[in-house]
């Protein structure tokens, strides 16, 4: 009996594993149509609320994340570089915390991971899920690159793949200085 159940837990393990290294490196590339709504957010931190239409002409940057999610804040270096590097050439990141647990969705709490953390750019909190289910998201942390005339051109599930996606940033801020 104790093998059997070493087996299972042992087979449970593996595919689990499996899935969650599937899930966590899920990346799409190309036109995935107009960027879907920001509408919905209960409050928006370190901007007044965004929509689409406020954001044409930028390459935008939407990343769902959670304060106390550790994939989230293995990526968050990478996005706040990002942000700073790449805003003068016309990026524009645009968090989107969507709470996991209930204490996330205390927005003093995350209004204070957000101070803690240097996380200068607009933040929807997304207690409500909204703007979680416009985008059709399922995973923390995703990202969504936006080109200048409103296209979702890209997405990211999880961590890593880095310098691929700055490559797409790159790219698509090329693109949006030869449309001006």
């Amino acid at each position: 009996m104790r093998s059997i159940t070493l087996l299972f837990a042992g087979l449970l393990l593996t595919v689990a594993l499996f899935f969650s290294v599937v899930a966590s490196r899920e990346t799409q590339a190309g036109n995935m149509g107009a960027m879907p709504s920001l509408a919905g957010a209960t409050e928006w931190l370190n901007a007044p609320p965004l929509n689409a239409q406020a954001l044409k002409g930028k390459v935008v940057l939407v990343d769902f994340w959670t304060y106390d999610c550790i994939n989230c804040r293995r990526a968050l270096p990478y996005v706040k570089e990002w942000a700073k590097r790449y805003e003068k050439d016309g990026l524009m990141v645009v968090g989107v915390h969507t709470p996991e647990y209930a204490y996330e969705h205390v927005s003093g709490n995350v209004r204070e991971q957000v101070r803690q953390l240097g996380i200068t750019y607009p933040v929807a909190l997304d207690n409500n899920y909204a703007i979680w289910r416009s985008f059709d998201n399922q995973f923390w942390p995703a990202h969504y690159l936006i080109d200048a005339k409103g296209q979702v051109r890209y997405r990211h599930f999880g961590e890593g793949d880095y310098e691929a996606q700055e490559q797409v940033i790159q790219a698509l801020l090329k693109e949006a200085k030869a449309i001006d």
